[in-house]
């Protein structure tokens, strides 16, 4: 019981200094990113703070057992620095005796890390997909901002309004230079305003010209009106028409058999397989001896951290360009993982037994 609640209260803390340390650097590193899609124009600058929340669920996952991880490797790695290992081979209770209370302190995270991969990941995609696409498909009206220049989602037409009112349905001074390839068209007017006629949204100048350019021949007209009326439709977004496989949910993914849908069920699977492996694997690899100063364990955990992971993306490769199944994949590469993991363990617990005897 004291070893069991000793070790238990050793890892939680350990799990959420650790986890603390890494939301930090990594929110703060998505916090940058983020800004600087928003300043260049890939998302609105209204919904950083959102996009940021959304960016962070999805990468909690890994950074949920890259914590636990951490934190089973550094908690051992001090018990044996600190030849407390010693003392428990000694006292009868073999490395092995080790996985029951570890795996009951990971067991919540590990549901966790399940869920956010299973459920959290597709959903926040989705959201991610959905801003950007929504930023990226507003309307040209939507795109005039007082004293810029901007241009439209297409790129033929930019627009300029002097001062636009609270509301944002009239402007001064409007100027709008559009360009289709043939055409090259410049129109100005004194002011210009907003109307919205059933399901269609149109622009009405007023006291203003406008000059057609042929590109081809030359020619110019140039024609002056009082009134000038322009309809600018909102585009109709689509959400679910062409969004990722990492965007779709979960079920959608069970019930098609294309290559990139397995790929991405494969992916998230092994989030969660992945997580539990870790667990296991740190175990094996906290192992020091208390004498030598060095901590290539550590360096060790890290390097098996990076492969494992990087693995991950391997077999969402794989199984998308055909070359594995999903099942063949998962057996190769996490089965392999988990085996590797018992071997480890038991090759340490034999050290263990071998020092009970001693």
């Amino acid at each position: 019981m004291l070893f069991d609640s000793t070790l238990r209260r050793d890892l939680t803390r350990s799990f959420g200094a650790t986890l603390v340390v890494i939301l930090t650097i990594v929110i703060t590193m998505f916090l940058i990113r983020t800004l600087g899609q928003a300043a260049g124009g890939s998302v609105s600058p209204q919904d950083v703070a959102l996009l940021l929340g959304y960016v962070t669920l999805q990468n909690l996952p890994t950074m949920l057992s890259l914590s636990l991880f951490i934190a089973v490797v550094t908690t051992l790695t001090r018990m044996y620095r600190d030849s407390e290992m010693v003392i428990w081979f000694a006292s009868g209770v073999g490395l092995m005796r080790f996985v029951k209370p570890v795996l009951r302190v990971s067991m919540p995270v590990l549901a966790v890390v399940t869920l956010l991969a299973f459920v959290v990941w597709p959903w926040g995609n989705r959201q991610v997909a959905e801003l950007k696409d929504r930023y990226q498909r507003r309307s040209d009206v939507a795109r005039i901002a007082p004293g810029q220049f901007q241009s439209s989602s297409d790129g033929k037409r930019v627009f300029f309004v002097d001062k636009d009112t609270a509301g944002g349905s009239t402007a001064s001074n409007v100027f709008v230079l559009e360009n289709d390839g043939k055409v090259e068209s410049v129109t100005s007017a004194r002011s210009g305003r907003l109307v919205v006629e059933g399901d269609q949204r149109a622009v009405v100048l007023e006291r203003g010209q406008r000059s057609d350019l042929d590109l081809a021949t030359g020619e110019r007209r140039v024609a002056r009106f009082d009134t000038y009326r322009a309809t600018v439709g909102e585009r109709i977004i689509d959400s679910s028409a062409n969004l990722p496989p990492k965007a779709r949910s979960t079920i959608e993914l069970l019930f098609e058999a294309t290559p990139r849908y397995q790929a991405e069920l494969v992916w998230r699977t092994g989030l969660a397989l992945g997580a539990l492996n870790l667990v296991l694997l740190g175990l094996g690899l906290a192992a020091g001896n208390p004498r030598r100063a060095s901590s290539w364990n550590l360096l060790f955990a890290l390097l098996a951290f990076v492969v494992y992971y990087n693995l991950l993306n391997l077999t969402q490769a794989w199984v998308a360009s055909g070359r594995l199944s999903a099942a063949a994949t998962l057996a190769l590469v996490h089965g392999g993982a988990f085996v590797a993991a018992l071997l480890l363990l038991w090759w340490r617990d034999r050290g263990s037994v071998a020092l009970r005897r001693a």
